[in-house]
């Protein structure tokens, strides 16, 4: 079985795929198939929607939330590195002044 290569979508697309499943009340399969997706892709879009819509798994992340955590995070990690680099160039800075 040939894999199929890995496709980037917007989030305007995936929230389309989803709409269509649930606002017109087709199946996943369905739709997967109409627009060549894998299914499980379009599983995950519409679990997604359904917790943006807030009828999902109950403390499950919207989005936003999601969005949000992976600006935080990037922002903590660099947060972290700064005292780091401070810390090698003030010990390069002392070396070379000996």
């Amino acid at each position: 079985m040939k894999r199929r290569r890995r496709r980037s979508f917007s989030p305007e697309y995936k929230t389309e795929v989803a709409a269509l499943v649930l606002d017109q009340g087709r199946t996943v399969g369905d739709v997967s198939r109409e627009l060549d997706l894998t299914e499980s892709a379009g599983r995950g879009w519409v679990a997604q929607a359904r917790i943006d819509r807030g009828s999902g798994v109950p403390d499950a992340l919207t989005t936003e939330e999601r969005e949000e955590l992976r600006h935080l995070r990037r922002e903590n990690r660099q947060l972290r590195q700064e005292p780091e680099i401070l810390n090698k160039a003030a010990a390069f800075f002392a070396k070379e002044s000996r």
